[in-house]
């Protein structure tokens, strides 16, 4: 039986690496992961214009490098010249913006990679090649994305991987309006084989929401909870995994409850 500590580790997800001390999605912030015995790292991904696929969040390097390239029209080698470390401090400076074959590469035997799509199902293919050559277990790579077609899609191709939809949580009106509320998207989730859910915290994300997928089945994972207390009480209303920026440091305090 597992130590209460390593129960723990298990319910938090680095997001975009340990990207509160280092640059996020950069090999810095999902290396500093691995070594602080994080179990679990979430990167971005968008395809390249010679179809490779680069873990960045947003749709152009502004943000990041302070070089306005748009990912999609720019090829690897373009992007690999880009300072993605010198915004978040000195101490970066020269990070370069990761492929997701090096990501992969990285992730150590009781590790796991979630792999979010930022780009439309034509990053597929090349996903589909990079990851069944990763060398990595079934069980060490999920897939989430917002564009349900895209994670449909997918999910055909690539059916080995847990694969969770992403939407945040909003007023019950509005759930309605858009199609997030429990009773459409699960249904959404076995017309398209989809494993579980992955949703925005707000203030709308409560105990009764979140009971209803864990009462069908599904896992319930939730983004971005940076406040302990917040991720205390989530856990403790059947949250299968917390996304933060702050993954070891959560682990380590909470290990005791």
């Amino acid at each position: 039986m597992n130590k209460p500590a390593e129960k723990i580790r298990s319910k938090f997800i680095a997001h975009r690496g340990e990207s509160y001390d280092a640059p996020e999605n950069t090999m810095s912030a999902i290396q500093l992961a691995w070594d602080r015995a994080v179990e679990i790292v979430e990167v971005d991904v968008h395809l390249t214009a010679d179809n490779e696929i680069c873990v960045i969040h947003d749709k152009d390097t502004l943000r990041t490098t302070g070089k306005n390239l748009t990912v999609r029209k720019s090829s690897m080698e373009e992007l690999r010249k880009l300072d993605a470390g010198s915004w978040k401090g000195k101490k970066w400076a020269g990070e370069k913006i990761p492929t997701l074959k090096e990501t992969l590469a990285s992730v150590p035997e009781n590790g796991k990679l979630v792999i979010e799509i930022k780009s439309d199902f034509r990053i597929l293919d090349t996903l589909k090649h990079d990851t069944k050559n990763s060398g990595l277990h079934y069980d060490q790579i999920e897939i989430i994305a917002f564009d349900l077609q895209t994670l449909a899609r997918a999910k055909q191709m690539m059916p080995q991987y847990k694969m969770f939809w992403l939407f945040i949580s909003r007023p019950v009106w509005l759930q309605y309006l858009t199609g997030t509320n429990p009773g459409t998207v699960i249904q959404k989730l076995k017309k398209y084989n989809i494993d579980g859910v992955n949703i925005g915290n707000t203030r709308f994300f409560r105990k009764e929401f979140i009971e209803k997928f864990t009462s069908e089945g599904y896992p319930v994972y939730t983004w971005t909870v940076n406040d302990l207390n917040r991720a205390l009480e989530l856990l403790k209303w059947g949250v299968d995994c917390v996304t933060t920026d702050k993954a070891a440091w959560m682990a380590e305090v909470l290990k005791d409850h």
